[in-house]
């Protein structure tokens, strides 16, 4: 498979101008990806402190901008595209009665979530994934997506399993629960896609003192939040695509090392890593030799 996922610094809300950041990544971007994955609240920046603070950025379903944008990127690469949005679930009375007066109605409260949307290479929408686990950040104005995780079928690509937060759930849940490993697990999915905001408490100014390595904090806390899936004894590699901003939005810090690995029996095959810091479109091919092999020290060596 040719897989993608792109790694930037949107600055909060500056959405056009995050498009075009976005646009300038993928100029030269090759038309045999299969799939491209974004992070999080790819266009709008993460840290909104409250619902009227990111209002004027929150999308209908699967129809504002940002969908436009992955419809349209969708079928200029040919390939699927996922990328995070702010959605407001626009309640259809609402809708009807703006189509008819021709007018936008007054603003009413209405469920908020941290999106993704997933679009076929033709343009079809085929999903609109809700976060299920919320970070405190989204707590300000988003609610906790009631469908859980996501697993679907990809033409081409097989059964996939898509999540935003690997964390315990509201960090209270026990951490041998490992929610979303064990989904990925029960999904029998062979493609996991994770678009993520993930952040760092580190010191900004030793952080970016190496920016171009890979946050390896983050990177090993993700292995060992995913280590079921990658423990499992399967006969297929399981791929696994995690698409992570960088930068700083007020105290916030987010940790970039986008990465794209295939796990199996304990083994991880790394096919890519992007530093804590850069602007990049990382592509892979996962039929090829991985750059670098891991391997999980043997549970019983653990004991």
């Amino acid at each position: 498979m040719h897989l993608a996922c792109l790694q930037y610094n949107p600055s909060l809300g500056e959405v056009a101008e995050n498009i075009d950041r976005a646009n300038a990544l993928l100029k030269d971007a090759p038309t045999n990806l299969d799939l491209l994955l974004l992070p999080e609240m790819a266009f709008t920046g993460y840290n909104f402190q409250s619902r009227s603070h990111i209002r004027p950025y929150l999308e209908p379903t699967a129809s504002g901008v940002t969908t436009t944008w992955a419809q349209e990127t969708a079928k200029a690469l040919d390939c699927f595209v996922v990328a995070g949005y702010p959605e407001r679930l626009v309640p259809a009375v609402e809708q009807n009665a703006s189509d008819t007066q021709g007018s936008s109605t007054p603003w009413a409260p209405s469920p908020c979530y941290n999106s993704a949307v997933l679009v076929s290479p033709s343009g079809e929408v085929l999903a609109n994934y809700r976060k299920h686990f919320l970070y405190y950040t989204d707590e300000t104005w988003a609610e906790e997506g009631p469908e859980g995780f996501f697993t679907g079928n990809l033409a081409g690509l097989g059964k996939v399993a898509m999540g935003m937060d690997i964390n315990p759930h509201k960090f209270t849940a026990p951490w041998t629960l490992l929610e979303f490993a064990n989904h990925v697990l029960s999904s029998t999915a062979s493609l996991v896609l994770l678009s993520m905001n993930w952040t760092t408490h580190a010191d900004p100014d030793v952080f970016f003192h190496d920016r171009e390595k890979p946050d390896l904090d983050s990177w090993k806390y993700w292995i060992t939040r995913l280590e079921p899936a990658i423990r499992a004894d399967r006969s297929e590699e399981l791929i696994i695509i995690i698409a992570n901003r960088w930068g700083q939005e007020g105290s916030i810090l987010y940790a970039g090392t986008s990465t794209i690995i295939g796990v199996k029996n304990g083994y991880i095959n790394i096919y890519g890593m992007l530093e804590r810091a850069s602007d990049k479109l990382m592509i892979v091919d996962s039929e090829k030799p991985p750059m670098m092999t891991a391997r999980l020290l043997p549970k019983d060596y653990l004991q």
